[in-house]
């Protein structure tokens, strides 16, 4: 039976940053994953799950001394921001350089910064990789937690965390209660080549039932989309013919940057909102998607994850150095106010845009206009909401 202070269930990207900011702590680690990152090849086409990392969490890969391996590989840095709604004169646009900086953020292929992260786990001696493996059953006891994997291998921990997914089996087995609702939309992901270069500007149009989002990638000409549909749209689009399916694209997305034509596979993923209702209890802690999922629309799915490790990083080790028992719930409820917090205005706030761009009722497509106008010519609002989506004003004092 092998013994540790943290195992992290869960070995994605949050997971994986968790176990990263915890070397050189003194304490053991160990992360079980049920499969290794394949190692993605230079001249593979770019796959189809990409995040748009913002500021705080590129302040969290770089003090986890990873930011750099992932700079080294495909990455797209983009300096403007463009949001309007279809047939309207709502518009709001930001660029770096007026906010007085260098750059808005990064899109990233997910299996670049899963694999940066995984190769500097792998390099840590007190940090043990379980991969594959598969937990089978877990107790919580008074001093440690007894997991047991599919294998029949055991493992002891002081405390152990939740990192795996939105469909947590560790969530489950703890009881802890689930707050969720349907956002009646899948999203329908694909890689797209425009005729007119993207210029490094991510852009969204809402259109009716639908949210269409292009996200730029290193080849000027392709992008990465998100479109948010209703389940029987989206899936009609995923089977749909690619001629038909590059002529839809074009018109929802006002032709902004010219002709466009799929280049990749269309997946879909139906969009479901959670927050658990506890995100730590005795020996254990949750984060990331085991804790809260939210609407793609702005992006901060992977950013507010990223937040959770940070948040707990700073937590363990403080509770360690103090020569405090780091499994006790007592002292997770730090950890676990700061982030739910966190969270819920995170949640509400996507809900509230995800009613308010829903439909075409005139009231509404008014109230929406009218409100992106003003933000957009507004003094002092598009600072404070540009720090906003860069994580900036969330962000751990360890990483200030």
């Amino acid at each position: 039976m092998q013994s540790v202070d943290v195992a992290i269930v869960g070995g994605g990207m949050v997971g994986l940053a968790l176990a990263c900011g915890l070397q050189g702590s003194g304490l053991r680690v160990a992360v079980l994953e049920q499969q290794r990152p394949q190692p993605l090849a230079a001249d593979a086409p770019f796959a189809l799950r990409v995040s748009a990392i913002n500021a705080a969490s590129e302040k969290l890969l770089e003090k986890l001394g990873v930011w750099q391996s992932i700079l080294d590989q495909r990455v797209s840095r983009y300096h403007g921001m463009e949001v309007w709604d279809k047939d309207s004169f709502g518009r709001i646009a930001f660029d770096d350089k007026s906010m007085g900086y260098s750059h808005l953020g990064h899109i990233i292929e997910n299996s670049v910064v899963h694999q940066a992260l995984w190769d500097k786990a792998s390099r840590n001696a007190d940090t043990t990789l379980i991969a594959p493996s598969q937990l089978q059953q877990v107790a919580f006891g008074e001093n440690e937690a007894f997991l047991t994997l599919q294998d029949g291998s055991m493992l002891t921990a002081r405390l152990v965390v939740g990192a795996d997914g939105a469909n947590s089996w560790l969530r489950n087995r703890a009881d802890i209660p689930l707050t969720f609702w349907d956002y009646r939309h899948h999203a329908l992901v694909a890689t797209i080549r425009t005729t007119e270069p993207h210029g490094a500007v991510a852009r969204q149009i809402f259109h009716g039932e639908g949210i269409l989002a292009f996200l730029p990638l290193p080849d000027p000409r392709l992008c990465s989309i998100v479109w948010s549909l209703p389940p029987k749209e989206a899936e009609r689009l995923q089977q749909c013919d690619a001629d038909t399916f590059n002529q839809e694209l074009c018109i929802a997305f006002d032709n902004r940057l010219g002709l466009c034509s799929v280049e990749s596979d269309r997946q879909i993923y139906p969009l479901t909102g959670r927050y658990a209702r506890q995100f730590a209890a005795h020996r254990l802690a949750l984060v990331g998607d085991a804790a809260h999922t939210i609407h793609p629309l702005a992006g901060q799915g992977v950013n507010l994850g990223f937040m959770d490790a940070a948040e707990l990083i700073a937590e363990i080790r403080r509770l360690h150095k103090q020569g405090k028992d780091i499994g006790q719930h007592l002292y997770l409820r730090r950890y676990e106010r700061s982030r739910k917090h966190s969270a819920a205005v995170m949640l509400a706030s996507m809900q509230g845009f995800r009613e308010l761009f829903a439909g075409s009722h005139p009231a509404k497509k008014l109230l929406r206009d009218v409100g992106l106008k003003l933000a957009d010519t507004l003094p002092g609002v598009k600072p404070q909401l540009i720090r906003e989506a860069m994580g900036l004003n969330d962000l751990p004092d360890w990483l200030r």
